[in-house]
């Protein structure tokens, strides 16, 4: 998609213009899972549209079906994808791709779908790129359909570090007061231990830190930096891991004036975290994080990319293709996406106005 078709409108006086808003992009995810069903909801929600204007990147059959299914009348404009521009006078418009096609009667991963899914998600990043959005909320994809369709990346996170140039990422989740940062993410846990090393612990570390003061205006984050071993390790007694990688990791967090602490026993971290005394939590591996954000708020879960120059967020659920089309599948953890995205974009916007105006670099508001 060219720079001329996004920025073709974008200076176009219009009446119905309401341009000073945030933009989102959204994803619709995997056609045959959940994706159009749980987008079409949660920009139903009245709430979520009054906090953004929103850009579909989808297809709007599938978003019709979803929308007829949940007997929702459809709000939003419809474009084609190759046009569509910042300052188009609706709140939601889709920015079709009709010529892909998913029969509604297929759930399951299939090549179409994941062609479909990856030009959407590039084509966002083209996006917000080009200025034409602030964010981009993805909505599940299948990494089947994307091996299927052959796709250069295993999935999200990957495609998004590759695009975005990114020399390191982290993912990060978001549940209620609890944000979480893993050190490591989908390995086996007997193999965690070989590629556990001290820049593997610093680097979430370090790239929370910069999130945590880019998107969520703390200007100094205390952050908590989980034990592998049960009771830390007990001086060695029960493993030497915190002793020879994360006590050095968070020594050199702390000698660039990073506030954090640890490594500290996981199951009184989090509680700790919860009450208010941590910003955020350095996790050492996924389901070590991902136990307490679920049992903390499973519905409203957040899944960030962190360590990339954009916001990118999704719903901590997949494509669910064994409820997919049947109107059962809950939007709560996409419209947490959304409006979290939306936060996220307005204090980045507004740490780089302060930093354009003062002509250094400028800490967030407060």
């Amino acid at each position: 998609m060219s720079a001329g078709f996004f920025g073709g409108m974008r200076n176009k006086a219009n009446h119905n213009s309401i341009s000073d808003q945030m933009v989102i992009g959204v994803t619709m995810g995997d056609a045959a899972g959940v994706g159009p069903e749980v987008v079409v909801k949660a920009l139903a929600d009245p709430e979520v549209r009054r906090a953004a204007k929103f850009i579909v990147f989808g297809m709007n059959e599938q978003l019709c079906y979803a929308a007829d299914r949940a007997e929702i009348e459809p709000f939003w404009g419809r474009h084609q994808h190759e046009k569509i521009g910042r300052d188009y006078p609706f709140k939601v418009v889709v920015a079709d791709y009709d010529e892909y096609s998913v029969p509604p009667w297929l759930k399951a991963p299939s090549q179409v779908a994941g062609e479909a899914s990856i030009r959407f998600c590039l084509d966002a990043i083209e996006a917000e790129k080009m200025g034409v959005i602030d964010g981009i909320v993805t909505a599940p994809i299948s990494k089947e359909s994307w091996k299927m369709a052959d796709a250069a990346w295993p999935g999200h996170t990957e495609m998004f570090a590759q695009k975005y140039k990114a020399v390191r990422k982290a993912m990060m989740f978001v549940s209620g007061p609890l944000k979480v940062a893993l050190a490591t993410i989908h390995e086996a846990l007997f193999e965690v231990r070989h590629k556990f090393k001290i820049g593997c612990v610093f680097e979430p570390i370090d790239l929370l830190n910069d999130a945590l003061k880019e998107y969520f205006s703390l200007e100094n984050p205390r952050i908590g930096v989980a034990a592998l071993n049960p009771h830390a390790g007990e001086n060695g007694q029960f493993g030497d891991e915190e002793q020879r990688i994360i006590a050095p990791a968070i020594l050199l967090a702390q000698e660039q004036g990073i506030h954090c602490s640890g490594p500290i026993p996981a199951d009184s971290l989090f509680v700790r975290a919860v009450r208010g005394e941590f910003d955020a939590v350095v996790a050492m591996y996924h389901d070590q994080a991902m136990i307490p954000i679920k049992l903390l708020d499973r519905d409203h879960a957040v899944n960030v990319t962190i360590g990339i120059p954009a916001v990118r967020t999704s719903p901590a659920h997949g494509t669910a293709f064994d409820i997919a089309g049947r109107n059962q599948a809950s939007a709560s953890s996409m419209k947490s996406a959304i409006l979290t995205a939306i936060r996220m974009a307005r204090v980045r916007r507004a740490c780089l106005a302060g930093t354009a105006a003062n002509g250094r670099s400028s800490g967030p508001p407060t």
